[in-house]
């Protein structure tokens, strides 16, 4: 399946622990995100599962493997798989960072130096992964914990020329805004009006928790208010409704309150749009 994503669509990344749960509810969301790693590579219960989401949703992957940044060659199994799915996907997403050395994953989503050459490097891989799925991929800016040293430039500014030169997508997550702006001293409306707007195919809305003196991007919900207020922020600046993911991965709540907060975040975008002539 392949259908359309609306504009205003508003959706839940699929877990296996309340999948069979949203198969029962059978809710009016416009779509969900799958992470290919969480199960394209199972059989049995689970597979049966995610076919039977993707039948009923429109859907979209967003993945944790690509390691875009990485020092090593793409992945091909990694690559085949997605190949696999991608037909029955409106896009495709991974992150801006590195998480695979040693041929091993790092379960991580590590930070790239905001660089020139880094900027160069990280095109030249978009633009074959781009080739060899003939498909536009969709990156996501990433939180972080900590600055490397030898950075030029800032960090919208490093996310903006990364997309524009490779001429990809961008997955705003919103939260990681708002946790790299507590955790870095950075200021998060500034970030997000040096972000291409344009070229933000979704947005990520999810929870973090403090550790010590930062912010922990752990998808705890639900949504803190000023990851609303970015948003909603965010959706006006933009002029559009942007098809939006609600994340709640820690501490998984009962279906209903997720399906809440997938719902505020369609209301959410409609009262960012109150007065601005569209929707």
């Amino acid at each position: 399946m392949n259908a359309r994503i609306p504009d205003d669509g508003v959706g839940v990344l699929l877990l296996h622990e309340y999948a069979e749960a949203l198969l029962a509810a059978d809710p009016s969301l416009d779509f969900i995100e799958v992470m290919p790693e969480n199960w394209a590579r199972f059989g049995g219960r689970r597979r049966r599962l995610f076919d039977a989401c993707r039948e009923r949703w429109p859907t979209v992957g967003h993945s944790i493997s690509l390691s875009i940044g990485g020092p090593e060659p793409l992945d091909e199994e990694f690559l085949a798989m997605i190949a696999a799915l991608a037909p029955g996907l409106a896009w495709w997403s991974d992150h801006l960072c590195f998480g695979r050395i040693g041929g091993a994953y790092t379960h991580a989503l590590l930070p790239l130096p905001h660089s020139e050459e880094a900027v160069a490097y990280v095109v030249r891989r978009v633009k074959e992964g781009q080739a060899r799925l003939g498909r536009e991929l969709v990156l996501e800016n990433v939180a972080t914990y900590a600055r490397l040293p030898d950075d030029a430039l800032t960090e919208p500014a490093f996310v903006r020329t990364v997309v524009e030169e490779a001429d990809c997508g961008l997955l705003l997550d919103i939260g990681n805004v708002v946790v790299n702006a507590h955790n870095h001293g950075l200021d998060p409306e500034a970030y997000v009006d040096a972000l291409p707007l344009a070229r933000v195919r979704e947005i990520h809305v999810a929870g973090h928790r403090p550790r010590g003196p930062l912010l922990l991007d752990d998808h705890t919900g639900p949504v803190p208010e000023r990851v609303w207020s970015l948003y909603r922020r965010t959706i006006r600046k933009a002029g559009r409704a942007i098809p939006t993911i609600v994340e709640w991965e820690t501490d998984v709540p009962p279906i209903e309150t997720l399906l809440a907060e997938a719902a505020r975040a369609r209301s959410e975008s409609a009262r960012a749009l109150e007065g601005l002539g569209c929707g």
